[in-house]
Formats: structure tokens, C-alpha cells, sequence
């Protein structure tokens, strides 16, 4: 009987002392409104008191691309689906490249990267940062964007999230991966000519689809392309569009860039001496897979983006004036609280214990009457139309790109927030009405750059 008491002692003592674990990293969602936290407020003061880093309109616009391998020397661990748990690849089924645009008006420069990577790792963005200077491309005036194939290689990730969605964790991939954004920033302004730069936009309806909500939500079916000819009569074209990188799945497990991979390859094999490829507002969006087999499905959703691409709906919109602004500037947040259920969440330290903590940014570049918006998110294609029409109603067409170098998890349309699905669930970290926040910040950035 004794004995019998002191295992109950023993088993209750364990039971309260889970119980205490849990209160201590969990707690129930906060519903404040956004306008009323200080986040917001403290955002307002940032975007208020904002000055882009060189502004004004001085001589012609010159433009300067170049190219870096990125495809390791042997296996490494894949990043994209959570349910290898980073596993190696198999084999190289087509190589990844880092891509870079340098823009210079005579009184500024900016650099645009796009990597054939899941995301912009914030690993790299960090040691990236201490290598730029004035002598190259300051970060501050470095636009980032990922094509973001989930057939890509991993290693970059810190937290023990990074075991699912990027694999173990190699300080030699962060170099690597530093050094090769570092050189071709310094080869493409080392190649600096005269262009002229042109906005085309085009409709493309049958190779995207609503992954969150199917036919019930909308779509952003527009492929957003800013062209460059050389005074030399080379051709580079940087196109952005909304439909996901997943045409491979998750049991394929090949480096590949996917569709944007076969679709770059393409155009430089046409039209354009160099072509790259930044991801759009892909929350919520997905590709059509059609085909016999994944790579089938890589042709047809590439070839079928190209042939949009190439026959725009109306004229090519050439850059009146050789504009050249940039912004990097502090997100302000809600702190971090992961869904557990829809109505408990993870607190703040648990998530960050877990996940890691990197500073969060927007960035922005302005380059004629082209305005790129980099959002540290996957952005839901369903909020890009209203932000579209208002940035034409101030003169500009907007390229809102995602990862630009912080990660914040998905931002989908705040009327989904209750929804028990994998993106306003699992993959919302933030809490509620980021949505229309975020909405709100891209607005801003076009009233300041307008």
C-alpha cells in the first residue's frame, strides 16, 4: 500500500510538473486589431520618417547581369517538403544557379538577386551583409528573391524546424552559398552598359490555380516582366509570376530548379541572352501539374508560362526616365505565436527556440515606373489585385516578390484566418490580421516611392 502511494506521489508530481511545461510555451491567440498594437504605430513612425537611399532621376540607365553555379560537388540535403526531413538528393537533375541584375542611374546603383533556392536563408543573408560595401552594392540597395524550387538544396537552416524543411545544418553551405551572391553582384556591375528598360505584363489564367481554397478564392494570374536592351544589343529579361515551384513532389527528390528552371533556360535559348526568375505572391497559389510524369509537368507549366510571357496583352511600357530608388526597412510584428489548435498557440521563446530569430525587413526598388516590393513571406497572390490597381493609380506597376531575405511563414487574406488548413495553420505564425497589415505596408512603400 505504501509503496502504491509514493508511485502516485511520483506519477501526480510528473503530471503537474508537464502541466506547468505546457503553461510556460503555451497560451491562447491574441485577437487585437492590429491598428491598436504597437507594431503598427511603430511602423507608421519607420515608413514616416523613411528616405530612400538615393532618390531622383539623373542620366541613363545602365545595366549589367551575371550568373553563378551553385550546385554542390556532391549530395547535400534538399529543402521545400517537410515530410523528407532533408534528406540527400539522389542525383542532379539540372543545375542551380545564383542570378544577378546590377541597375545604375549615374547616382545610385542596385543590385536584384535571384537564387534557385526555397527561400533567401536568412543564414546567408547575414554573412552576405558584412561583405557588401559602398565599393560593391550596399545590402540596403540589394533586392532578393528566391525561385523558391522545393528541389533545391538545404544545409542553410538554424532551429530544430530546420531538420523538416532544410536538413542539418552546414556552416560551409552559408559560405558558399554568401560567396557565390557576393560574385555575381561583383561580376554583373563589373559589365555595367547603357539599356533601356521596358514593363510588360501579361495574362496568364490556365497554369495557376486557388491551392488554399480552390475555385471559392482568386488568383493572380499576371506575369510581371522588366526587360533590358544594351546600348551592345544584348537582351535580359527578369519575369516574376505567382504559381508555386512545386510541380515536383516530394518523392522526387533531384536537384532541380523546376518549372522557373526550364522556363529561364528556355528564354535564354531564344529570345534573351540572360533570363532570371523571382517567385510572385505564391501563398495560396499553386501550378497546374499536367503531364505523364513530373518532369513532363515541368515542360508543360513552363512552356505554358513562356507562351504567356511572350505574347503580353498590351505594349511593352518603356521606362520614361531613369529613376533608381531603394528601401530596406524594419518590419515591426506581432511577436511570433505558432498554432498548436485554432486556439492555442505557441508563446514567443518556444517559437523562436525552435525556429531561430533573424532580424525581418521589407525591401523595395523603384526603377523607372517599375516598383519591386520583396515581402519576407510567401505573400497570398489573392491580396496582389487591389495593391496592382492602386499602384497604377499612382503611376507604377508593382512586382510584389516573396522571400527577400527574412521568412515569416505564409500571409494569406485575413477572411481565412479560422480556416484549419496547412496555411493559415500551420505555416501562420504571426497571429491574425496580417493580411490586411501587410496590405497596408505595401501601400505605404507605393505612397513613399510614388
Amino acid at each position: 500500500m505504501r509503496f502504491i502511494k509514493i508511485l502516485l506521489t511520483i506519477i501526480g508530481s510528473i503530471i503537474l510538473l508537464l502541466l506547468l511545461i505546457v503553461a510556460t510555451m503555451v497560451t491562447t491567440i491574441d485577437l487585437t486589431p492590429y491598428r491598436q498594437m504597437g507594431y503598427y504605430s511603430d511602423w507608421k513612425k519607420i515608413i514616416g520618417e523613411a528616405k530612400p537611399d538615393t532618390a531622383g532621376s539623373a542620366g541613363q540607365l545602365r545595366a549589367g547581369w551575371a550568373k553563378v553555379n551553385i550546385t554542390p560537388a556532391s549530395p547535400t540535403p534538399t529543402a521545400g517538403y517537410g515530410n523528407r526531413r532533408g534528406k540527400l538528393y539522389t542525383s542532379v537533375h539540372d543545375s542551380i544557379y545564383v542570378r544577378a541584375m546590377v541597375v545604375d542611374n549615374g547616382v545610385t546603383q542596385a543590385a536584384i538577386v535571384a537564387a534557385d533556392l526555397l527561400i533567401i536563408p536568412p543564414t546567408v543573408v547575414e554573412v552576405l551583409k558584412k561583405r557588401l560595401t559602398e565599393k560593391e552594392v550596399p545590402f540596403e540597395q540589394v533586392f532578393l528573391g528566391a525561385t523558391h524550387s522545393h528541389n533545391s538544396i538545404g544545409g542553410w537552416g538554424t532551429g530544430v524546424s530546420s531538420l523538416f524543411f532544410s536538413g542539418k545544418f552546414e556552416q560551409a553551405t552559408v559560405d558558399r552559398l554568401a560567396d557565390a551572391f557576393y560574385k555575381a553582384i561583383v561580376e554583373a556591375k563589373a559589365k555595367l552598359e547603357p539599356a533601356k528598360l521596358t514593363y510588360m505584363e501579361s495574362t496568364d489564367r490556365v497554369d495557376i490555380r486557388n491551392r488554399l481554397v480552390g475555385e471559392e478564392g482568386d488568383i493572380d494570374p499576371e506575369i510581371r516582366s522588366a526587360a533590358f536592351v544594351t546600348q551592345s544589343g544584348k537582351k535580359a529579361i527578369l519575369s516574376s509570376f505567382a504559381a508555386h515551384s512545386t510541380v515536383l513532389n516530394s518523392k522526387n527528390i533531384v536537384l532541380s530548379r523546376d518549372y522557373p528552371g526550364m522556363l529561364v533556360d528556355s528564354l535564354e535559348n531564344g529570345r534573351y541572352n540572360f533570363a532570371m526568375y523571382m517567385a510572385g505572391a505564391v501563398g495560396s497559389m499553386g501550378p497546374i501539374e499536367k503531364g505523364t510524369d513530373d518532369f513532363d509537368e515541368v515542360k508543360n507549366q513552363a512552356y505554358g508560362v513562356q507562351k504567356a510571357l511572350l505574347t503580353p496583352e498590351r505594349p511593352a511600357e518603356e521606362a520614361k526616365n531613369a529613376t533608381l530608388e531603394t528601401l530596406t526597412l524594419p518590419l515591426p510584428l506581432r511577436d511570433p505565436t505558432p498554432r498548436l489548435t485554432m486556439k492555442l498557440v505557441l508563446r514567443p521563446w518556444a517559437f523562436k527556440k525552435g525556429f531561430g530569430e533573424y532580424p525581418v525587413f521589407v525591401k523595395a526598388l523603384r526603377i523607372g515606373n517599375i516598383l519591386m516590393v520583396g515581402m519576407p513571406c510567401d505573400f497570398s497572390g489573392e491580396l496582389v489585385g487591389e495593391l496592382d490597381i492602386y499602384a497604377k493609380s499612382k503611376g507604377l506597376n508593382l512586382m510584389v516578390t516573396s522571400f527577400n531575405g527574412a521568412y515569416i511563414g505564409y500571409i494569406t487574406s485575413d477572411k481565412y484566418f479560422d480556416r484549419d488548413l496547412y496555411e493559415t495553420k500551420t505555416m501562420s505564425w504571426y497571429g491574425p490580421y496580417n493580411g490586411a497589415y501587410l496590405s497596408e505596408v505595401i501601400k505605404d512603400i507605393i505612397d513613399k516611392l510614388s
